[in-house]
């Protein structure tokens, strides 16, 4: 079985927010794939079910952001699964509007979710797919930019970087990982508007 976690923040005030956008992927992937994440453990929201023939579980840390890791690590502590079989969705400030990046392994960055997660299960070798949510303004805060939500056109792009992540796990699930890095890592979705 794959755990499939998305980073976000509970509660009405952060629901499409930047910080919000693993949230999203997993409302998205829920929603496709008939996977009912209602139940309550291991402090997140979750639901089991198949996406591309194989078994997963749908995972909303309800922590809040930078405590993440506490979930993340109970379920891993329960289910005892390897580190390959973690996929974390998270929002990344870095990386260009209009693209995502797969990666296997790595560091947390800026990111305090996925700080979190890596202190808890001390391991940063699990794939995670960033989202990108475009760059902060010079006057803008940091903590302010990212739990500020979208406007106008950005609404369209998040749109599809996030169907593009959901196409992106179910490659990752039915093919390998590699095969999904190739393919997404390399389309930039505001080139493709432009034309």
């Amino acid at each position: 079985m794959y755990f499939i976690v998305g980073l976000g923040n509970p509660g009405l005030q952060y629901e499409n927010t930047r910080h919000n956008v693993g949230f999203l992927t997993i409302d998205y992937l829920a929603e496709k794939h008939n996977i009912n994440v209602k139940k309550l453990k291991h402090k997140a929201l979750y639901g089991q079910g198949e996406i591309s023939d194989q078994k997963v579980m749908l995972i909303k840390p309800q922590t809040y952001m930078n405590n993440s890791g506490e979930s993340v690590r109970d379920f891993k502590n329960f289910y005892k699964f390897d580190d390959d079989k973690l996929i974390v969705i998270l929002d990344d400030i870095d990386i260009d509007f209009g693209k995502i990046r797969i990666k296997k392994k790595g560091s947390a960055g800026t990111h305090n979710g996925m700080k979190s997660i890596i202190y808890q299960t001390q391991t940063d070798k699990f794939p995670r797919i960033k989202i990108s949510v475009g760059q902060k303004p010079e006057y803008m805060d940091l903590a302010n930019f990212v739990l500020s939500g979208f406007n106008g056109k950005d609404v369209d792009i998040v749109r599809e970087e996030i169907i593009m992540a959901a196409d992106a796990i179910e490659m990752m699930l039915e093919t390998n990982i590699d095969k999904a890095m190739n393919k997404y890592n390399s389309i930039d979705l505001l080139e493709n508007n432009d034309k």
